[in-house]
């Protein structure tokens, strides 16, 4: 049963009306007859604006906002820089079709090949975002190979058109009513160290050894175009591989001749504390593909690849219409300048304090099973009371709307993993302040 903001005393000085305020309830009227009812709205947050890392609802009432639009407003909300590079973009012409060339699109594939991890020269695409990049991506994998087949991983989200979506298997709802999707998909078990889905102590090992037994006995390798995986599995729980793991998948892609695409959408861009999550492993991609942070809220997405692949698409082998759209190439351009001028540093300092808060809070309460992460992508895990880490799913759905109406937007992941992803500027205050509005709704909710 959903919980009334009424049955709680709401400490937040910030928050002034009930929750939604009735302009905020009077929008939902407005909406619901005219907008698909397929949105996945957790909570019914109205948005006025938003600075950095606060945003007000339409009646007045401030947040912080740890989702930042999942992971999008990576510089925060409408930083003056972005804005101006927006600004200055849109005075000159708001709109040429890929077809033709301009300075932002050509700067920002330059910008993309000196960040890319290849370690040699690379070429982008520019699209419109993460589902579009996955798309064309898996694209370029099977024209270059010739192959038909792909690996995926249990958990992984990669977007909901329909080649995206045949990897992506966070959860069932999202495939549900859809079949057949792109066939030649096979999906392995991503690891994950808290709660192995495989036998054995080292479940990057276990994974690996399974793929072995797939292209052993059901999948032949010389048929596999590419495996694609997430660096730091996002939607299917924040999960952090173990070390050794990508570099095996690296190896075994190099030995049977296969693609690696590493799906950088969520990510990347600073957003662990390196420009890409896969630095952290030292493990280089073949494709990579980019999105969410990398306009600071403006569409853009990108897949890159080593030249030495791209370079084999022939003229007319994929384009679009809007992708490298020059205001969202400005807003890239100046994201990339402020991840690389300190926001990627500012990720890894607040990311270390934001994580020793939650841990210093998992020692008061015995229903957060875990805290793990890089930078300021992180996940705790909530779990039932026993040894066996039974998920949490019910309190965790309680303590995402107790945050909601205490002022602090949150969104889950996984089975019951609270994700923290708020923009690169945060500072250790708001992460204080956060951590007290997640006391006090952690509270309310296991009270519930």
């Amino acid at each position: 049963m959903p919980i009334k903001a009424q049955e709680f005393i709401v400490s937040n000085p910030h928050i002034k009306t009930d929750l939604p305020g009735p302009k905020a309830r009077a929008m939902l009227e407005r909406d619901k007859p005219v907008s698909s009812p397929s949105y996945p709205r957790d909570y019914p947050f109205v948005m006025s604006h938003g600075r950095g890392t606060e945003v007000w609802d339409v009646d007045g009432n401030r947040f912080l906002d740890f989702m930042s639009g999942i992971a999008v407003c990576s510089t925060g909300h409408s930083h003056p820089k972005v804005v101006e590079a927006v600004k200055a973009a849109a005075d000159k012409f708001l709109h040429i079709s890929s077809d033709y060339w301009h300075e932002n699109f050509t700067a920002l594939c330059e910008r993309l090949a000196r960040h890319a991890p290849m370690g040699e020269p690379v070429m982008s695409f520019l699209g419109n975002s993460g589902t579009e990049a996955v798309e064309g991506a898996i694209k370029l994998a099977r024209y270059v190979t010739g192959r038909p087949r792909f690996l995926g991983f249990i958990g992984s989200f990669h977007g909901r058109t329909m080649g995206s979506l045949a990897f992506t298997s966070s959860k069932y709802t999202q495939q549900k009513g859809f079949a057949p999707t792109m066939p030649g998909v096979t999906h392995v078990p991503y690891p994950n160290t808290y709660r192995p889905l495989l036998a054995g102590a080292d479940q990057g090992k276990a994974v690996l050894d399974y793929i072995r037994m797939l292209f052993e006995r059901n999948v032949p390798p010389s048929e596999v175009a590419a495996i694609l995986v997430e660096p730091i599995q996002g939607e299917g729980g924040y999960l952090v591989p173990p070390d050794g793991f990508l570099a095996g998948l690296r190896a075994l892609c190099d030995e049977h001749g296969i693609l690696l695409i590493f799906d950088e959408v969520q990510s990347g861009v600073g957003r662990t504390g390196r420009m890409w999550a896969s630095q952290h492993w030292g493990v280089k991609p073949d494709i990579m593909t980019s999105a969410k942070g990398l306009g600071s809220g403006l569409p853009i997405g990108a897949f890159i690849a080593k030249s030495s692949i791209m370079g084999k698409w022939q003229r007319g082998a994929h384009g679009n219409t809007y992708g490298g759209n020059p205001l969202s190439c400005a807003a890239a351009i100046a994201t990339l300048d402020l991840v690389e001028a300190g926001y990627a540093a500012n990720a890894v300092k607040v990311g270390e304090f934001f994580m020793s808060r939650l841990r210093a809070l998992q020692t008061q309460y015995p229903c957060i099973g875990e805290v793990r992460g890089r930078g300021l992508m992180i996940g705790m895990e909530l779990v039932e009371d026993g040894a066996d880490h039974a998920p949490a799913r019910k309190l965790i759905d309680r303590l995402v709307t107790r945050a909601y109406h205490n002022g602090l937007l949150l969104l889950s992941c996984g089975v019951s993993t609270l994700r923290f992803m708020p923009p690169l500027c945060v500072s250790s205050d708001e992460v204080e302040e956060a951590v007290q509005i997640l006391r006090t709704s952690l509270d309310e909710a296991l009270q519930a």
